[in-house]
């Protein structure tokens, strides 16, 4: 079984690639869906993030307003690192759980999704690391067209995460997605020929 890490900075097109891998056969461990499920309420670290942060980053069913989080982390760079020190552990865990899983299903490829591999988490415990790149522009494009973020708020999670060439110097593979989606899926599936063959 390999197991790969799949990276890149917000807005890079992560998830066309890891739907891509999926659709040809990998088994996608995707730490954003598995932050989704550990922050749900009633759960251990739903508990510790209302405890740090207070009842103001609830919506009203009581599942965390990850618009109001979001905003509060990206203002004050102590209050992101309390949260990452209270969500990173537990996603690590869950990761190492579900690959566990794949490798006793008898998985051939696995791909941990992992945007923040490179600030976060370890890639030499992979036995490659796929990265998608985007042009910074375009990247900030996105995050205020299509995900409504303001201006200032773009920025500052762009300025939250390494730069890519910090990150292009250390992965294993390159993805540019630098062109439209059918290149960019085209590009996945060369990708996936020359790590399965």
């Amino acid at each position: 079984m390999r197991v790969l890490a799949l990276t890149g900075n917000v807005a890079a097109g992560k998830s066309t690639v890891a739907a891509r891998l999926r659709a040809l056969g990998a088994v996608l461990v995707d730490a954003d869906a598995i932050v989704r499920d550990l922050q749900r309420p009633g759960t251990p670290v739903h508990a510790r993030i209302v405890a740090r942060f207070g009842a103001g980053i609830l919506t009203s069913d009581g599942t965390i307003d990850r618009q109001a989080l979001r905003t509060r982390i990206l203002a004050d760079p102590a209050e992101r690192l309390a949260l990452e020190a209270i969500v990173h552990p537990a996603v690590e865990a869950e990761r190492r759980r579900q690959v566990a899983r794949a490798a006793a299903d008898g998985a051939e490829v696995v791909i941990a999704e992992i945007p923040l591999l490179f600030e976060a988490a370890d890639p030499s415990v992979y036995e490659g690391v796929i990265l998608v790149d985007a042009p910074e522009a375009e990247r900030r494009r996105r995050l205020i067209d299509e995900r409504g973020l303001p201006p200032e708020q773009a920025d500052r999670l762009l300025a939250a995460q390494w730069p890519a060439a910090h990150k292009r110097a250390r992965a294993t593979w390159i993805i540019d997605n630098d062109g439209d989606r059918q290149t960019l899926l085209d590009r996945t599936d060369a990708l996936w020929q020359l790590i399965t063959h």
